[in-house]
């Protein structure tokens, strides 16, 4: 059994997110929790809401709400959500938690005793309009690399160059709009990721396997222009970690806090940490999920985001690991994604357009969206939500492939032999060459799943439902059962042996769908076939003669022109 600790990006907390947003982390990362739980092996699967920094104070302004009550309310609707789309995590923390508090604080201390943080007076922008000092990405210009006109102080969204707010041109807040700004002294921590380039290229280079579009961004950063530069790791703000060296003051820098990208990485580890602390355990039981030295060493650990979130997680993250010097867990493979875009555009909260999480709850049940999203995850390229393609996605996969032949194998049993498993017959050619077909199509199944191959995983499923399809079309019990009972009694046992096989293998996919069918059949077994000679037939005869089952309620409903058409009109938003 293979201990396997996985990680979501970590979605901030001012807002309901869209299905991008879901697809990019979340979502894929419970697939291969759940696969991975299927398998045997132990999963810790960690994700939390990313709660500090101005976007949630000014959302919380906006909502009349100080700042903590803000983030307490959205965390309960962002945990909701998450378990409306059944993302299986272990624990959902929040990065405002005394767990990472602490951890933040001695990371910071760790880096400083190790000479990798330094004390700097630099110049920030203030704006008079907002009476502040404007954190990076609140404040907007020209990008001076690709003449981008909307570019954050951090970061060009559009060619995702590394800025400062003093690099852009025509700079302006984004809070109120006013260029009224002015460049004001002020002294912060800055951590020495320069001095740290070496080790992290070294790391870097032992990730043969990481996805092409995970290497090549962090090898554009660490190597572009003047190479990985220094970050500042404090801000002049209330709302965030206070800034102290492990449980010491920090002289000189009262009333700041750490900036939240120092932070938000850290809670991975803090909210493992609340996990123990929410079931009674104690510290042991998440050191040896994080710590090389109580046990982490045999853990393999993987991250999930957007190829945005991947900086910070190829540089800055695994910077304030190897520089504090002490032997935590670095990521093994990091499984990046491209952008889902919306229907001719992009996904946009400010117009409304798009689909939300909450909202796609509402229409529909949480597998009708995992299905589609899965399988259409943006992994080499960026990919398009259209609610053509989701409707046909749905009803011909969903409802036409699955739905129909579990309706199809249980009704016609039932009309048949009743609601017990027939025991006539024997299985013979027919079942024979099946299985060795499924046996080919699983292993590949496996080892796309293994890969993270989302979408050829997605492929391979379908073509096993399909596979089952062609074998009830080819063996036509309906037609034997005139001429030979017994035959069509083997028929239909193999039937219903492979809705238990389907359940169990889609259950990482459509997890609501896959329970409905073991509790039609009434199993409670969810064991994978093993991969012995023989483990796939012994798992298609599962079921013996007699035992009880019942013909479960449509599976899928099909999507009909007229619904399409509604919910394409009423998240069309406002197109500027």
């Amino acid at each position: 059994m293979a201990r396997i600790l996985i990680t979501s990006a970590i979605p901030y907390i001012n807002g309901i997110k869209h299905l991008g947003n879901l697809v990019g982390s979340q979502l894929p990362a419970d697939l291969f929790a759940r696969y991975k739980r299927g398998r045997g092996d132990e999963v810790m699967f960690i994700c939390a809401t990313d709660e500090h920094g101005t976007p949630a104070e000014l959302a919380a302004a906006k909502a009349g709400q100080p700042v903590e009550e803000y983030c307490a309310d959205m965390h309960a609707v962002q945990a909701e959500l998450a378990r409306g789309f059944r993302l299986s995590f272990d624990h959902f923390g929040r990065s405002s938690s005394a767990r990472n508090h602490r951890l933040t604080q001695h990371f910071a201390g760790k880096l400083d005793e190790n000479g990798y943080i330094e004390e700097r007076l630099e110049k920030q922008v203030y704006s008079n309009a907002d009476g502040r000092f404007l954190p990076d990405r609140y404040i907007e210009g020209t990008c001076p690399n690709c003449g981008y006109e909307r570019a954050r102080g951090d970061q060009c969204e559009n060619c995702t160059k590394q800025l400062d707010p003093t690099d852009l041109i025509n700079p302006r807040s984004a809070i109120s709009g006013s260029s009224d700004l002015e460049v004001r002294e002020t002294r912060h921590l800055y951590l020495r990721q320069r001095a740290l380039k070496d080790k992290i290229a070294a790391w870097i280079d032992q990730k043969t396997d990481w996805p092409l579009l995970t290497t090549s961004i962090a090898k554009k950063w660490l190597n572009d222009g003047e190479g990985l530069q220094d970050r500042g790791i404090t801000r002049d703000l209330y709302w965030g970690v206070p800034v102290r060296k492990g449980d010491q003051p920090w002289p000189g820098m009262e009333g700041k806090v750490f900036y939240v990208w120092f932070d938000a990485p850290i809670e991975y580890i803090a909210a493992t940490a609340e996990w123990a602390d929410a079931n009674g355990l104690p510290d042991s039981a998440w050191q040896r999920w994080w710590r090389e030295d109580m046990g982490a060493g045999d853990v393999t650990y993987y991250e999930f985001m957007g190829k945005d979130n991947v900086p910070f997680h190829t540089l800055s993250f695994p910077a304030t690991i190897l520089g504090s010097g002490e032997p935590w867990k670095l990521v093994d493979y990091l499984k990046s994604f491209n952008y889902l875009n919306y229907d001719g555009g992009q996904f946009s909260t400010s117009q409304g357009r798009g689909v939300f999480m909450d909202q796609a709850l509402s229409i529909l049940p949480a597998d009708y969206w995992r299905w589609w999203l899965l399988s259409h995850a943006p992994e080499s390229a960026d990919s398009e939500f259209t609610w053509e393609n989701f409707q046909a996605s749905v009803n011909k996969d969903l409802a036409d492939v699955l739905g129909n032949f579990v309706s199809r194998v249980t009704k016609f049993a039932r009309s048949k032999f009743g609601e017990t498993v027939p025991g006539g017959g024997a299985f013979g050619p027919e079942e024979a060459a099946l299985i060795a077909d499924l046996e080919g199509r699983l292993r590949s199944y496996e080892q796309h799943m293994d890969a993270i191959e989302v979408r050829k995983s997605a492929a391979e499923l379908r073509a096993i439902w399909v596979a089952g399809n062609e074998y009830l079309q080819s063996a036509a019990p309906w037609s034997v059962v005139k001429t030979d009972p017994a035959r069509a009694e083997a028929i239909v046992r193999f039937g219903l042996n492979l809705i238990r096989l389907y359940a169990v293998l889609s259950r990482p996919f459509i997890p609501d769908a896959s329970a409905a069918m073991l509790a039609a059949l009434g199993v409670t077994d969810e064991s994978w076939p093993g991969t012995a000679t023989g483990d796939l037939a012994r798992a298609l005869d599962h079921l013996s003669a007699g035992h009880g089952f019942s013909v479960p309620e449509n599976l899928f409903a099909k999507i009909t022109d007229e619904e399409r058409a509604d919910w394409q009109l009423r998240f069309s938003g406002i197109r500027g």
